[in-house]
């Protein structure tokens, strides 16, 4: 396993982060390797078709598509 050391962490961001893996009964090293993994997975996984057309959508501000009302749909063949 790699070690990485953080520096400079403010005082209240280092209390913020004792008091939470408190509450998950977790050590403050612990705490951290389990945000840092939830992190790296939540954006390294290939997003589904869902979020990638709500992305589009958000984009580009969807696509307008006509669709024609049932008063305007042609009569079907007699056979």
């Amino acid at each position: 396993m790699a070690t990485l050391t953080i520096r400079d962490v403010d005082p209240k961001v280092r209390d913020g982060l004792r008091a939470i893996a408190a509450a998950n009964g977790r050590s403050m090293e612990a705490e951290l390797r389990a945000l840092v993994a939830e992190h790296v997975a939540l954006h390294s996984r290939r997003p589904s078709i869902l979020e990638a057309a709500e992305r589009f959508r958000a984009e580009t501000g969807g696509v307008d598509l006509w669709v024609p009302s049932r008063d305007e749909l042609a009569d079907p063949p007699t056979l």
